[in-house]
């Protein structure tokens, strides 16, 4: 089964907001309905894990992923990409 994969600059800017954060233990990668028939992802700190949750460790950050989830997730790769003014 392919799981949640970070890309090395997605993985750095979770850590790096981690450490700043100064607390937590990785980061809650979900999905919400949104609208009539649609989905929203939701990314967000974690600071503790649920019934139902799995933790994924990609490039050094625990990714937090409740199996309810994880068939809408599955084989998705996060990257970060700073965009200019």
């Amino acid at each position: 089964m392919d799981m949640i994969s970070l890309t090395a600059s997605a993985a750095k800017k979770m850590q790096d907001a981690l450490y700043h954060r100064g607390k937590g233990i990785g980061m809650r990668i979900g999905v919400r309905t949104s609208g009539c028939s649609g989905f929203a992802y939701l990314l967000e700190f974690a600071d503790k894990t649920f019934e139902g949750d799995i933790e994924i460790e990609d490039r050094g950050v625990t990714l937090i992923v409740n199996k309810k989830d994880l068939v809408y997730l599955q084989g998705m790769e996060i990257d970060y990409v700073k965009k200019g003014l």
